[in-house]
């Protein structure tokens, strides 16, 4: 498995992303649903990063800049493995790298939403076992019984 930086332009990449906002709708309603399209992607600042066995695209995640009272933060987005390549360490490697990112670029900390239903337990798993808590909301997001916060504090206790 070889970990490198997305391109937007590239369309297994593009199709990996459609299809994981596709299936998110259909699991949560809209305002229960906070994944960005490839053009939000494209915003300054925003990291993506895939995993690849050869040709073939396993996963992608992103980091995204986040300002929480005044401190420079990054928020993880987008983050999906195809279903063939789960359980095989494809999201570890993501969100190691993306930690890993944060660190390098001195970001106080990291942060997370993801869904609170069953079909997101795996994800919660992943980022707890990579040393993310539950938290509450942050930045503009707001209270949801679908959504679950999690942090993970780089620099001090920033945690919330």
């Amino acid at each position: 498995m070889r970990l490198e930086r997305g391109n937007l332009d590239d369309p297994a990449l593009v199709a990996l992303l459609e299809g994981h906002l596709t299936e998110l709708r259909a699991l949560s309603p809209p305002e229960s649903t906070h994944a960005l399209d490839v053009d939000a992607l494209r915003a300054p600042g925003i990291e993506v990063w895939v995993v690849r066995d050869g040709t073939s695209l396993l996963g992608c995640a992103a980091l995204a800049p986040l300002t929480l009272d005044g401190t420079d933060a990054g928020e993880l987005k987008s983050m999906r493995t195809v279903a063939s390549a789960r359980g095989r360490g494809v999201g570890a490697l993501l969100v190691g790298r993306l930690v890993e990112r944060a660190r390098e670029r001195g970001l106080g900390g990291l942060w997370l939403e993801t869904g609170s239903e069953e079909f997101f337990a795996p994800a919660r798993r992943l980022y707890a076992r990579a040393g993310f808590v539950e938290c509450g909301p942050f930045g503009s997001y707001r209270p949801d019984p679908l959504s679950t916060f999690m942090t993970l504090p780089l620099v001090g206790d920033r945690s919330r």
